[in-house]
Order: structure tokens, then C-alpha cells, then sequence
């Protein structure tokens, strides 16, 4: 059985460099609700972006991220299926958690350029968005729960890995796949059947179609992401986070990517 989805909009800065992603999350979401006909549960208000260190940024999330668990806790036990349109990747710092919870043999598809597996030790930007499921899986504490099984985790697309946090990756278990071995015959071989949460930064892509902050060539096309979710089947998706297409980007129309994100989610909700 297919529940229907519960439409989650975070607008509370999550560690933002720039101000283009709440922006985005904003236009997304108002194009998803349209489509859905229902009304997004909002989280946060917006904020500047700017330039600061993780052990900055995340204590000044901390009211966004319960907000974000707390948003996802109850489309979960409502019975419905999360659909979350955030910022940045480090606003699943208050929704994996959740994940783990309530969904613990969920396989977490991690949609990325990024392993986002750096820790307070390996990290050289000090940016809180490329520890993230790092933290989640229990590497180092956030403050806002892990439990998130790293031999679960399927990052796809991933190119952009730093030595350390490569190291990381392989230890715990995570699978990695190049844009190359990110195919939906690959992807579902992974998954076998098993449940699974979604997650997508948009600078998977390969740049030029939809903007986001931190771009790495060689990524995948809009159609290849669209065929990894066609091949998912609907009933065993548990939640979907949609996150880092930035807003104002002049290279791309916003109209556009907007309509590019839409199209491409369709597929998981057919």
C-alpha cells in the first residue's frame, strides 16, 4: 500500500554559505505543493548565509533540526510518507534519526557529488554539510542522535571523496558508486527489495542543469536519476529529502530547474 506524502519545507539556515538554497528549497516546494494539492509543514525562518565553522553552525540549528525531527516523526507516525525540500545536506542532521527509528532495515540511498563522511577530525572546511551522515552513523556525536546503519548506505554518484573521509567510508561499510556504476540494474541488485529513504543533493549532476553550491563535473544526467527512481518501486519508498539547489544561480533559468526538479521527482511520485 502507498501512503500519500506528507510535504516538509525547511527555511531555518542549516550551516548556509550562501543565500540562494532557501530560496530554492522555497520555490520547490511551492511547485510540489501544487502538484501534491496539499500544504507544506514549514520549519524555521531564513537567515543570511555566511562563512562559519561546524562547531558555529550547528549549535545555532539546533532549534531548525528538532523542528525538522519533529516534522518527520509526525508524518511518520500519521502514516504518511515524508517528502522534504531542504537547504543544505546538514538539515538531515534532524531527520535521519528519525530514520533509524522508526524505519532500521530502510536502506539509505545518499544521492550525492559527496560522501558528506567527514568527521570534526577529518574535516578541512569545517563545513557542517559534508559530516553529516557521518554523525548519523554514529562516527561523532551532532548532539541530534545517529543510529543509522552505515553498511545500509549507498551513496550514488559520489566523485568528490577526500582521502580521510574515503578511508572512513570503506571502514564502515558504506558503498560507494561512480556516477558510472550508478545504473537502476546496479542500484536495485543493492537495494534487494529492502526499503528505502531517499536523499538527493543536487550537484549529483553534472553542472549546467540544476545550480547548487559546490559543483563537480563528470555527474550524472537528470534522466539517469530520474531512471534510479523509476526503478524504485513507490510502496517500498519511506521518505524523500530533496536539498542544495540554489536559487538565483544566473547560468540556469530558476524557472527551469524548478520544472527540471519536478519532472525528475515524478517518478517517485507516480
Amino acid at each position: 500500500m502507498t501512503r500519500p506524502f506528507a510535504l516538509i519545507l525547511n527555511q531555518g539556515r542549516v550551516a548556509d554559505r550562501t543565500d540562494g538554497a532557501l530560496v530554492g528549497a522555497r520555490r520547490v516546494a511551492d511547485a510540489l505543493s501544487s502538484l501534491l494539492r496539499r500544504e507544506p509543514v514549514v520549519v524555521g525562518t531564513p537567515e543570511p548565509g555566511r562563512l562559519d565553522d561546524w562547531s558555529v553552525a550547528l549549535p545555532e540549528a539546533s532549534d531548525t533540526l528538532a523542528g525538522l525531527r519533529a516534522a518527520v516523526q509526525e508524518a511518520i507516525t500519521g502514516e504518511t510518507t515524508p517528502l522534504l525540500v531542504t537547504n543544505t545536506c546538514a538539515a538531515s542532521l534532524g531527520t535521519l534519526p528519525s530514520v533509524a527509528e522508526h524505519h532500521p532495515d530502510a536502506v539509505v540511498l545518499w544521492i550525492d557529488a559527496h560522501g558528506d563522511f567527514n568527521t570534526p577530525d577529518t574535516t578541512d572546511s569545517g563545513y557542517l554539510g559534508g559530516m553529516v551522515l557521518a554523525a548519523a552513523c554514529g562516527l561523532w556525536d551532532s548532539g541530534h542522535g545517529a543510529g543509522i546503519d552505515p553498511r545500509q548506505v549507498i551513496v550514488v554518484g559520489g566523485r568528490d571523496i577526500d582521502p580521510a573521509e574515503g578511508e572512513l567510508l570503506a571502514g564502515a561499510g558504506v558503498t560507494v558508486l561512480s556516477p558510472a556504476e550508478s545504473t537502476p540494474e546496479r542500484l536495485s541488485a543493492l537495494i534487494a527489495g529492502r526499503p528505502v529513504w531517499i536523499h538527493v543533493d543536487w550537484d549529483v549532476l553534472e553542472p549546467g542543469y540544476i545550480p547548487a553550491a559546490y559543483r563537480v563535473g563528470d555527474g550524472l544526467l537528470p534522466h539517469q536519476v530520474a531512471a534510479l527512481f523509476a526503478a524504485i518501486p513507490v510502496a517500498d519508498v519511506r521518505g524523500v529529502e530533496l536539498a542544495e539547489f540554489e536559487a538565483g544561480d544566473a547560468e540556469v533559468p530558476e524557472r527551469v530547474s524548478v520544472e527540471l526538479i519536478v519532472e525528475t521527482v515524478q517518478h517517485l511520485l507516480r
